[in-house]
């Protein structure tokens, strides 16, 4: 094919001619098909540069390509602690400790809910509801405002500046709610029964704001 190509070419040639020539074999299609495409031209560039790098780092490393590796490790499980610290997971495993997760109900259906569950033995569910009870409760009587995204930390706080003579109860109480929303941890009858308690105890108690009224 270079033959023929050189045989119609004149052998007085200038340098026009032979851009244009050069120019016109270059632009047959077989030419275009053989030559890599934008992706595998990237990829071949990057595989150079990386390889190139490696080279350059494993003889800079205490320990060659070994210690080169560790250190790569190293940086992956940065990242990755870093990830679950600020990222998507992290904000997942804080949005599970809202106490309220979908639609209210009453307090006084909290409240059937958490019985029924403790009645059939199922005391992570009695101490959801339960402690939930409290929180709905105090939002019935406008000492908590309706708000979505709450934590039981946060609702223990702010009703223990209303009802100081039950901070500590709440705060235990919402340590309860904790353990079993989302720390993994297995709800028990004293855990029910200490939340039932603390729901009476709150039911009965007058916040400091209106003790004069």
């Amino acid at each position: 094919m270079v033959k023929s190509v050189l045989a119609d070419v004149p052998v007085d040639i200038d340098r026009d001619s032979a851009r244009r020539a050069a120019a016109e074999e270059l632009s047959d299609p077989k030419y275009r098909d053989a030559r890599p495409n934008f992706l595998q031209q990237t990829g071949q560039w990057l595989g150079e540069r990386l390889d190139r790098l490696l080279a350059a780092l494993s003889s800079d490393v205490p320990g060659g390509i070994f210690g080169l590796v560790l250190v790569l490790v190293l940086l992956i499980v940065l990242v990755v602690v870093i990830r679950l610290r600020t990222g998507k997971i992290a904000r997942t495993s804080r949005a599970g400790g809202v106490v309220f997760g979908g639609q209210r109900k009453s307090a006084d259906d909290y409240r059937r809910s958490a019985a029924e569950a403790a009645a059939a033995g199922r005391f992570g569910d009695a101490v959801r509801d339960r402690f939930r009870a409290v929180v709905r409760a105090l939002e019935e009587r406008a000492l908590l405002d309706t708000r979505s995204g709450r934590t039981a930390d946060e609702a223990a706080a702010e009703a223990g500046l209303l009802l100081p003579n039950v901070a500590d109860q709440l705060r235990q109480g919402a340590r309860l709610f904790d353990d079993v929303h989302y720390g993994g941890r297995e709800g028990t009858e004293a855990a029910y029964r200490a939340l039932t308690e603390l729901d009476e105890r709150c039911r009965r108690e007058r916040p400091v704001a209106m003790a004069g009224s």
